[in-house]
């Protein structure tokens, strides 16, 4: 696709994609009212949930990859890795766990701004610590936390998220699994597209190298997205709450992990879940031992792991769960010991 030099494209473009995004909800309520059955049935509860979080994710991936294709042709990934990877061990790490606070994204969502940020030759491990924290650590989850259980649960909750988040990527970034990045995404980084220099290049043509990157990139992870979405909406639309209600509702030593193990299959954002732990506390289960669940669900989604399987390789995504996995049940723990 050739671009002319237009002034007004970036804009117009930008304009078109937030309303497009703006009207997902509408626009996924009205197809599912226009078919014959009840929306508020398992089948339309989660047709409802695939319509609008399918193509919300796509847009996510396209504009973001858009807008990293751009930027990479006024910064090389050298100087991209040495912005976010610090020149002290955990620097970047916090940087981007921060950043994560203010990216209301659930898990899959975060995964395209994830997927820019390697294709910038950010640092792996740094680029995990955005990928916990997005999901797991920002301001909806705060907020609602504040609201229902009060400012000093909201305060532990942000500090033990961000721990695991930074930790955990420093500890991925030590173990120096860069090899265990799918091939494509490992060719991607190794590009040098700003080897011209920002002010020789026309934004015709960087504005071009944004479309080549969503062609390379949204190309191969499309398929991915729409099965893990897929999958999320059967989970939203078919599990009830009373069946986890009852697994985890003994304050017993188990009860964490096996909230942990119940809560990966699951697929939802902060605002979506609070209310799920609501009711879990209701019914008498621990504070730690729900907000273990909660952890899990945001932030190691089956969904996620199927969008992440193109981008990773599968020992890559296991040690990913098995270090975040270990830290969620800390903060179960933590909480069941202290509150």
């Amino acid at each position: 696709m050739v671009i002319s030099e237009k002034r007004w494209f970036l804009p117009l473009a930008a304009v078109v994609w937030f309303l497009l995004y703006q009207s997902l909800i509408p626009v996924s309520e009205a197809l599912v009212a226009a078919l014959p059955l009840n929306r508020d049935s398992h089948l339309g509860s989660a047709l409802q949930f695939f319509l609008y979080d399918t193509p919300k994710v796509l847009l996510l991936l396209t504009g973001i990859v858009f807008v990293m294709g751009i930027i990479h042709t006024f910064v090389s990934p050298e100087r991209t890795r040495a912005m976010l990877s610090g020149k002290r061990l955990g620097v970047g790490n916090v940087m981007a766990a921060t950043l994560g606070i203010v990216t209301p994204f659930c898990s899959c969502s975060a995964v395209p701004l994830f997927i820019g940020f390697l294709q910038a030759g950010v640092p792996l491990g740094v680029t995990f610590s955005f990928l916990i924290a997005a999901p797991m650590v920002n301001e909806v989850a705060l907020v609602l936390l504040f609201g229902l259980f009060g400012w000093q649960v909201a305060a532990l909750y942000l500090a033990m998220g961000l721990l695991i988040a930074i930790v955990a990527g420093m500890l991925i970034g030590k173990l120096g699994m860069e090899q265990y990045l799918e091939d494509w995404v490992r060719a991607m980084q190794n590009t040098r597209s700003a080897d011209v220099p920002g002010g020789r290049m026309a934004w015709a043509e960087r504005i071009n190298h944004g479309f080549q990157h969503v062609r390379e990139i949204v190309g191969k992870v499309w398929p991915y997205i729409i099965a893990g979405v897929a999958l999320g909406a059967l989970i939203h639309g078919y599990v009830p709450q009373d069946f986890m209600a009852s697994f985890m509702g003994k304050d017993v030593w188990w009860a964490v992990p096996a909230a942990v193990l119940l809560g990966v299959p699951m697929y939802s954002n902060a605002a979506g879940v609070i209310p799920v732990v609501q009711a879990l506390l209701a019914k008498g289960a621990a504070l730690g031992t729900v907000l273990a669940f909660m952890m899990s669900v945001i932030a190691l989604s089956a969904p996620e792991m199927i969008i992440l399987r193109k981008v990773l390789k599968p020992r890559l995504i296991a040690t990913f769960v098995g270090i975040v996995a270990l830290g969620i049940l800390l903060v179960g723990y933590v909480f069941n010991l202290v509150l």
